[in-house]
């Protein structure tokens, strides 16, 4: 996964505030497509991507000043990747589609979990169902 993280560390440096302005207009847009993804291979794929457009967009609303930028960072660039067309892996293969999406979101999951913990429980979510170890 180090590379993984390395990608993730590099395209995320990639992140201004701006491109944050720009994908805050188009979450509701991307929740419900995130919604229609079938990825049995990756049940938690959904929630994941969700949690972290929720951080996204807490964040820049000012309602999550407690994380660092580079959460916010490199949430939305895992935000981006699992929407992108062309990815690593194109998302219609069959069993593997979204291994680069889970990947990618893994990664920023794991990287900032101590981050993460703090504000789902803050939000009264459930940390372990969004990161599969229920």
């Amino acid at each position: 996964m180090p590379e993984i993280a390395n990608y993730v560390l590099h395209g995320a440096a990639k992140i201004t505030p701006l491109t944050l302005k720009k994908l805050l207009h188009e979450l509701p847009m991307l929740k419900l497509a995130f919604t229609q993804i079938h990825a049995p291979q990756f049940p938690h794929l959904v929630n994941q991507l969700t949690f972290l457009a929720d951080v996204v967009e807490d964040f820049a609303e000012g309602e999550a000043n407690e994380l660092p930028y580079r959460v916010a960072a490199e949430s939305v660039f895992a935000l981006l990747y699992a929407h992108k067309r062309p990815d690593l892996i194109p998302d219609f293969i069959p069993n593997l589609g979204r291994a680069d999406d889970s990947s990618v979101v893994r990664s920023v999951l794991i990287t900032h979990e101590r981050h993460f913990q703090a504000y789902a429980e803050k939000h009264r979510m459930d940390w372990r169902a969004i990161t599969d170890k229920a």
